[in-house]
């Protein structure tokens, strides 16, 4: 997966990888295949994170555009790519990281109906399989937790894994973030109806754990706090001082230092995931 870049170069690039799992686990990160749902303030850096790392192929999906409002928290956001597909300006940013790394984009949204046509997966085609769920809709972390439930080990060489993301708006706290079961997950209203719908809904287990891996924060939701514009504002700025409650970081408000840490977390543990030969789901 790694044709047209020279080894010597590739070694130079990654070689840590090596150092760090070990020559099999490299070799795994280097042949794998990793989608990521939801390209912003989370997947963004998700991305990032596993392109630098080497992986074979990345699947971005997400169906908006790069504006001015993500700068504060987005790594792809930048003057030069306002207004441009997340997952394109993704793709064009991975080009100068790996130019091995086989991108597709999907622009489209994720829901109950498409998953999981929309991200074209081929099990057989890569040593592994991982999804990352860095999406804010609760439809949408549904089907694809739902569809993770259904996924058993097909054998030793092809497995998939997958971590759901849970809100990072309303949260200032990075240090805070952690890993575990969905059953085990407390102060994210996001992955509180997660568990509700799969429990209800998809048969999830009502006890014990789910099988169902997150990253969240323990760490309490911040209210947004109310700004007044000022008399020269313009329409976008009075449009963001408008505030909603929905759970996703516009409403509530968001940091770099939390969005980019919950991504590096879901980015670390698929690369673990990925280089461990023995990993399960």
């Amino acid at each position: 997966m790694t044709s047209g870049i020279p080894q010597a170069d590739i070694e130079r690039r990654f070689g840590g990888l090596s150092r760090l799992y070990g020559n099999a686990g490299a070799t795994n990160i280097r042949s794998a295949h990793v989608v990521v749902v939801g390209i912003g303030g989370v997947g963004s850096w998700a991305a990032e994170a596993l392109a630098r790392s080497g992986v074979a192929r990345l699947t971005l999906i997400d169906l908006d555009h790069i504006a001015e409002s993500n700068i504060n928290r987005q790594i792809h956001a930048l003057d030069d790519t306002f207004g441009q597909a997340k997952v394109q300006a993704m793709r064009e940013r991975i080009g100068h990281i790996n130019h091995a790394c086989e991108v597709l984009c999907v622009e489209e949204f994720v829901d109950e109906t498409n998953w999981p046509a929309i991200a074209n997966i081929e099990i057989s085609k890569f040593s592994s399989l991982s999804v990352i769920d860095a999406c804010d809709q609760v439809k949408a972390k549904t089907a694809m937790a739902a569809w993770s439930l259904q996924q058993t080990v097909q054998t030793k060489s092809h497995r998939v894994n997958f971590i759901s993301v849970g809100a990072a708006g309303g949260k200032r706290h990075a240090h805070k973030a952690e890993i575990e079961d969905l059953s085990l997950t407390t102060h994210d209203p996001l992955l509180a109806q997660l568990r509700y719908r799969l429990r209800k809904n998809h048969g999830a287990s009502r006890t014990g754990k789910m099988a169902v891996s997150c990253v969240f924060s323990r760490e309490a939701v911040l209210s947004p706090v109310a700004t007044l514009p000022t008399a020269d504002a313009t329409e976008s700025a009075l449009e963001s001082s408008r505030q909603d409650s929905s759970l996703n970081c516009h409403g509530y408000g968001s940091v770099v230092s939390v969005t980019a840490t919950f991504g590096m977390c879901a980015a670390g543990w698929v690369l673990d995931k990925i280089s461990s030969s023995d990993s399960k789901q």
